[in-house]
C-alpha cells in the first residue's frame, strides 16, 4: 500500500520532534551536570584518587596556675604506606623491619593488605633519627606523617591527677580523660591523588587541611607547692616504708586544689609498668576509712553551732572510758585525763568528752551536721573516680553507733571530704565544691574559652562558731596533740586522727591509718593540708607522731613559696621532750664587744670584722631560734 505525502510528512515532523526533545533533554542534563553537579563530581572523583596522609593535632597542654607545662607534647612521626605503591614487598618489608626493630613477617602481611593506606603498627610514634632512616630508603609507598606523643617533664610528679593518653593521644585516666574533648583538638591532613593503580598523579597538586591543636588546660595546681609535697611524701616513705601515703593541700575560701598526691604513684609516660591498680585508684578522692580523730572537728563544730558547749566554762571528767548501751568505749589514754575544760577535751582529743557532745545533739542534729557537711556524698571534684563513704543509716543508729560516730569510729569518708568540710569550719560557714581545673585556653590566640569560678554548696555554721573552732584547733597544735605540727612565726591550726583498719568485719593489730589536717594562718586560712599514712612500719602509729610533723614541713615551706608572711601573735608553744625553747633574737647593733660579754644571750655566736662594735647581724632582731643556734655579728671600728 502506498503511503501518502502528508503521511510521510507527519511522520517526518513526529521524529523531528522527538529529535529535538530529546536532545534538548540531553542538553538539560548535560548542563545540569556541567554547571550544578560538576564541582560534586568532580570531588567525587577525587575523592576516589585521594589518599590521606593524616597530620595529628598537637593535644592542648596541661599547665599550672603559673603556666608550668605539667603535661606536654614532643613530636614522634608515623609512618603510613599506600600498599597498591609498594613495588616490591618483599624488600620493602625486609628494609623497614632492619630499620624497626620489628618482625619482617608482620610488617609483609600489613603492607600487602587490601586497603587504601595502612598505619604501620611499628612505625607508630617513631624517633626523628629513625624517621631519617626511613626516609633514606626512598621506597615508593612509604609515606611519613607528622604526629607526637604526650610527654610529663617532671615523671611521676602529680600523676594520678594528670592521668595519662594513650598512643593515639586519647585521654585514658584522671585529667586527661576528664577533659578529653577539650584537649584532642580536630585531624589534619595531607591529600594526594593516585590512579587506579594507585599510582601517584603528579600533573595534580597535594590538598593540605591544617589540623587544629587542642585547648591547654590551667590548673589550680601550684607547682611550688606540689613540689614540696613529693618531695616530704618521698622522705616520709623512705621513713616509715608505709602500705600507702594520702597528701592533699587546698586553698579553704575557694575550693582550689593546690596539690594532690599519693603513694604508691607512677611515671604516666610508663603506665604499662605498673599494675592497673595503682594508677586506676586516685586515693585522695577514691579511697575510703574510718577517719579516726579528724572527724571530731564535725562534732565540735555541730555542738558549739547548735550552742550545746562552752569551751572554757564547761568541763568533763574522763576516767578513761564511757559505758554507752552495754559497750564500754575507752579512751586512748589509760586512765584518762581527769577533769578539763572542753577545750582540752579538745586539746586532748578525748574520746568520752566527744560521746558527751554526741549525747547532748542527739543522733537527728549530729548526723544532720555530719551530711551538712559534705560527708556520704561526692565532693563534685572535676576528676574520675570519686568515693562517696559510707555513713550509718539513721534509722539503725542506737546510742553505741551515735556515741562511735562522734569521734570518728564505724563512719567511712574520704580524704577529699574530710578537707572540704575542715575548710568549711574554718573558712566562716561555706562548703565549696574542690576542683582542679582553672581554664581553657586557646593555644593560638590566648583567649579563655572556659573559666571556673569557686561553687559555694550551702552554709553550714555561722562566722562565730567558725573562729572557735579555729581557735580550739590552733591550741590542739600549740597545747594538745597536733605539737609536732607547730611553726614557729606561723599560726597553725589542725586536728590529729588514728583510726584502726578493719577486715572481714574486725580491727586489725597494729595497723592503723594515721592522719593530720591542719591550716594556716589561723587567724587567716590560706591553706589546708591533709595527710594520711597507712600502716607506717617503725614507729608508734599515732597521727600526733607520724603524719603531723609531715604536714608541719610541708605547711611551712608551702606557705614561704606561696608568699604568706609569719605572724607575731602565737598562742605559746606547750614543751614537751624534745622540744628545745625558742630564743628570740635581740638587736644586737650598735653594742660594744664589752656589752655583748655582759648580756646572758642561750645563742652561739659567729663573730667577723676587726672592730668592737656590732654593725650588722644576720638574722635580723625578732626572729625566734631554736636555744643554741648560732647567730653572725660583723663587727667594725667606732668611727
Amino acid at each position: 500500500m502506498r503511503v501518502s505525502n502528508v503521511t510521510v510528512r507527519k511522520r517526518l515532523t513526529i521524529a523531528l520532534v522527538a529529535g529535538l526533545l530529546i536532545f534538548f533533554i540531553i542538553d538539560i542534563r548535560l548542563g545540569y551536570v556541567q554547571f550544578f553537579l560538576g564541582n560534586s563530581l568532580t570531588d567525587g572523583a577525587k575523592e576516589l584518587w585521594s589518599r590521606d596522609i593524616p597530620f595529628e593535632p598537637e593535644r592542648g597542654e596541661i599547665i599550672d596556675r603559673n603556666g608550668v607545662a605539667l603535661a606536654t607534647n614532643v613530636s614522634a612521626p608515623t609512618i603510613y604506606v599506600v600498599p597498591r605503591q609498594i613495588k616490591d614487598p618483599n624488600d620493602a618489608a625486609e628494609k623497614l623491619a632492619a630499620v624497626l626493630n620489628a618482625s619482617k613477617e608482620k610488617i609483609y602481611a600489613e603492607i600487602t593488605k587490601k586497603a587504601k593506606d595502612v598505619k604501620l603498627t611499628a612505625g607508630r610514634k617513631i624517633s626523628h633519627e629513625k624517621a631519617k632512616e626511613i626516609r633514606s630508603l626512598n621506597i615508593d609507598g612509604v609515606y611519613l606523617g607528622e604526629d607526637s606523643k604526650r610527654h610529663y617533664p617532671f615523671g611521676n610528679y602529680l600523676s594520678h591527677v594528670l592521668g595519662f593518653a594513650g598512643i593515639d593521644n586519647q585521654g585514658l585516666m584522671g585529667l586527661e580523660l576528664y577533659y578529653d574533648k577539650e584537649l584532642q583538638g580536630k585531624k589534619g591532613s595531607v591529600k594526594f591523588y593516585a590512579n587506579a593503580k594507585g599510582e601517584r598523579m603528579n600533573d595534580m597538586a597535594d590538598d593540605y587541611d591544617p589540623p587544629v591543636d587542642g585547648y591547654d588546660l590551667r590548673l589550680t595546681i601550684d607547682s611550688k607547692v606540689q613540689t614540696i609535697v613529693e618531695r616530704v611524701l618521698d622522705n616520709a616513705q623512705a621513713t616509715y616504708n608505709p602500705d600507702g601515703i594520702i597528701a592533699i593541700a587546698m586553698n579553704p575560701n575557694n575550693g582550689e586544689i593546690l596539690a594532690m598526691s599519693s603513694r604508691p604513684n607512677f611515671d604516666p609516660a610508663n603506665f604499662r609498668n605498673v599494675s592497673p591498680e595503682v594508677y586506676n585508684r586516685n586515693l585522695p578522692i577514691w579511697s575510703t576509712f574510718e577517719p579516726g580523730s579528724t572527724f571530731k572537728i564535725i562534732t565540735l563544730a555541730a555542738a558549739l553551732e547548735e550552742g550545746k558547749v562552752d569551751l572554757e566554762k564547761d568541763h568533763f571528767h574522763d576516767p578513761g572510758y564511757v559505758k554507752v548501751g552495754g559497750a564500754r568505749l575507752r579512751c586512748w589514754k589509760k586512765g584518762g585525763h581527769g577533769s578539763q575544760s572542753f577545750l582540752e577535751v579538745v586539746q586532748n582529743s578525748c574520746n568520752p568528752g566527744f560521746v558527751e557532745l554526741g549525747d547532748r545533739l542527739g543522733k537527728e542534729s549530729l548526723f544532720k551536721y555530719i551530711r551538712d557537711f559534705g560527708f556520704g556524698e561526692k565532693t563534685g571534684i572535676d576528676l574520675q573516680g570519686e568515693g562517696t563513704g559510707i555513713l550509718f543509716n539513721i534509722d539503725k543508729v542506737g546510742p553505741v553507733e551515735q556515741a562511735t560516730t562522734a569521734f570518728g569510729q564505724g563512719v567511712s569518708v574520704t580524704p577529699i571530704q574530710q578537707v572540704a568540710a575542715l575548710s568549711a569550719a574554718i573558712n566562716g560557714g561555706t562548703l565549696y565544691t574542690p576542683y582542679v581545673a582553672k581554664e581553657l585556653i586557646d593555644p593560638i590566640t590566648g583567649e579563655i574559652v572556659m573559666r571556673k569560678t569557686p561553687t559555694a554548696k550551702r552554709e553550714v555554721i555561722s562566722k562565730e562558731t567558725s573562729d572557735q573552732i579555729r581557735y580550739a584547733l590552733e591550741s590542739v597544735v600549740a597545747q594538745g596533740t597536733g605539737g609536732k605540727a607547730f611553726i614557729d612565726g606561723y599560726r597553725v591550726g589542725g586536728k590529729t586522727g588514728t583510726a584502726q583498719k578493719a577486715q572481714g568485719g574486725r580491727y586489725l593489730e597494729n595497723n592503723h591509718i594515721v592522719s593530720f589536717i591542719g591550716f594556716a594562718p589561723a587567724d587567716d586560712p590560706q591553706l589546708v593540708v591533709y595527710v594520711a599514712v597507712d600502716n607506717p612500719k617503725g614507729t608508734v602509729q599515732f597521727g600526733g607522731v607520724v603524719a603531723a610533723p609531715i604536714v608541719g614541713d610541708i605547711m611551712e615551706d608551702s606557705l614561704r613559696a606561696m608568699g604568706v608572711k609569719p605572724r607575731e601573735k602565737q598562742i605559746e608553744k606547750k614543751l614537751t621532750w624534745p622540744d628545745v625553747p625558742m630564743i628570740e633574737v635581740p638587736d644586737l647593733v650598735g653594742i660594744t664587744k664589752k656589752e655583748l660579754g655582759e648580756l646572758y644571750i642561750n645563742l652561739k655566736i659567729d663573730a667577723s670584722g676587726e672592730g668592737d662594735k656590732v654593725v650588722k647581724q644576720t638574722p635580723e632582731p625578732g626572729i625566734k631560734l631554736k636555744e643554741g643556734s648560732t647567730i653572725r655579728l660583723y663587727f667594725d671600728k667606732d668611727e
